[in-house]
């Protein structure tokens, strides 16, 4: 096996004949997300807060979608059930979000109506590697599949990248085939699938694996503002190009 058949880049060879990958000159690693606001035109991405985020996020992440996979158990299936059975389990386990450094929760803000419609979150943070993850996603289904949530996962990759970070993550339960579509639809490209990762509410969970480097982030980032932006959207809210088109042609080959 040779660096060539592995697909892995190298830039140079040792005395003895071995690969060795590309310098990266002056790495001095990333930073830690701090806990600020990420602001854009349709959403505010704030640090959760359990006293002013709680009472919006409990009623409109309880809320039935308008298919069977938006209702609220079907929502967390792949992440071992819903995690608490009334409010008082709903604030405890929100608290203990609120309090978590990494992964670090943020609020996901409407800013036309001032509510939190969801969840997310920077995980498996190692700013000396220059590699962070997104994930803990919980959309309610006012922002599910909606510009809004687009845009919040935008401003999470922006932010990570001008932090410094090469790598930029999504993991999923393999079989989560919505998780998947959405990695592709927002540019991260599928690298494989670990098996056996974890178990999860006593059964297996092979765990697919997505990225975004770097290098390719600033031709995602224009394609992504492209389809944000206003002009892409006629007077009902409609799509003029979609974004699963646009990111699918930049990762073709050639």
């Amino acid at each position: 096996m040779t660096a060539e058949t592995t697909g892995a880049s190298f830039g140079a060879l040792t005395p003895f004949g071995q690969p060795i990958g590309d310098p990266v000159p002056g790495w001095a690693g990333a930073a830690p997300p701090p806990g600020e606001p990420l602001v854009g035109r349709r959403v505010r991405v704030e640090p959760l807060e359990t006293a002013r985020h709680g009472d919006a996020l409990f009623a409109t992440l309880g809320l039935p979608g308008k298919t069977p996979s938006d209702a609220p158990e079907a929502r967390w299936a792949y992440l071992g059930g819903v995690p608490y059975d009334d409010r008082a389990g709903f604030d405890a386990w929100l608290a203990s979000r609120a309090g978590s450094r990494d992964p670090r929760f943020y609020a996901i803000v409407e800013r036309a109506s001032g509510q939190a419609l969801g969840l997310a979150a920077y995980l498996n943070s190692v700013p000396e590697h220059g590699s962070i993850e997104v994930g803990h996603l919980h959309f309610s289904p006012r922002l599910r599949r909606t510009p809004a949530a687009t845009e919040a996962m935008t401003l999470m990759m922006r932010h990570a990248f001008a932090l410094g970070y090469r790598r930029y993550e999504w993991k999923c339960d393999a079989l989560n085939a919505p998780s998947w579509r959405a990695a592709i639809r927002l540019g991260f490209r599928f690298e494989g699938i670990f098996r056996q990762h974890r178990v999860v509410a006593g059964r297996n969970r092979d765990t697919a694996w997505f990225s975004i480097l770097d290098g390719e982030w600033p031709a995602l980032e224009a394609i992504l503002r492209r389809w944000l932006s206003p002009d892409n959207f006629d007077a009902q809210g409609r799509q003029r190009l979609s974004l699963s088109a646009l990111t699918a042609r930049s990762s073709a080959p050639g």
